[in-house]
């Protein structure tokens, strides 16, 4: 199984995260989970490339100013181990729009531990929380039974 490189980007206005509830696309791994937004690296990307490409595609919106907070590494036993480039921004332009993999929604930040999320964002969206300086995590699951994690913050 070989490895792939991912972004995902939590924007933030007026004390809520832009959260995209996975719900259009066939055979999604995060059907009916609510995430933030990103995806795939493409050849040659920086994380910083992805991370800009995909919020336009998902949201039409042009980041202005954004952090890069993290590096979660998720190991599977059904699925291939991803390296995801974790960010916050809260700087952007332009108008949302439609996203064809899901719903967007503007949710509060104290509501976001109420939705359907993978057990393991909970432990990097706690950080983010918390204004962690630059971390990793390892989140490793079973099915999708998280029985695994462990972080390094670097202060």
């Amino acid at each position: 199984m070989a490895a792939k490189n991912t972004t995902l980007c939590y924007i933030e206005a007026e004390g809520k995260y832009l959260m995209l509830l996975r719900n259009k696309k066939k055979q999604d791994l995060n059907e009916g989970k609510w995430i933030g937004v990103g995806g795939k690296f493409e050849a040659d990307e920086t994380p910083e490339e992805c991370l800009l490409r995909e919020v336009y595609e998902e949201t039409g919106l042009k980041l202005t100013k954004y952090r890069f907070r993290g590096i979660v590494t998720f190991v599977s036993d059904t699925w291939d181990t991803e390296y995801m480039h974790l960010f916050t921004a809260d700087g952007f332009q332009g108008t949302l729009l439609d996203c064809n993999e899901g719903e967007l929604h503007w949710i509060p930040k104290d509501e976001v531990e109420n939705l359907s999320l993978w057990e393991g964002d909970r432990a990097f969206l706690k950080l983010l929380a918390e204004n962690a300086p630059f971390f990793t995590m390892k989140v490793v699951y079973e099915g999708d039974k998280l029985v695994e994690i462990s972080q390094q913050v670097y202060e």
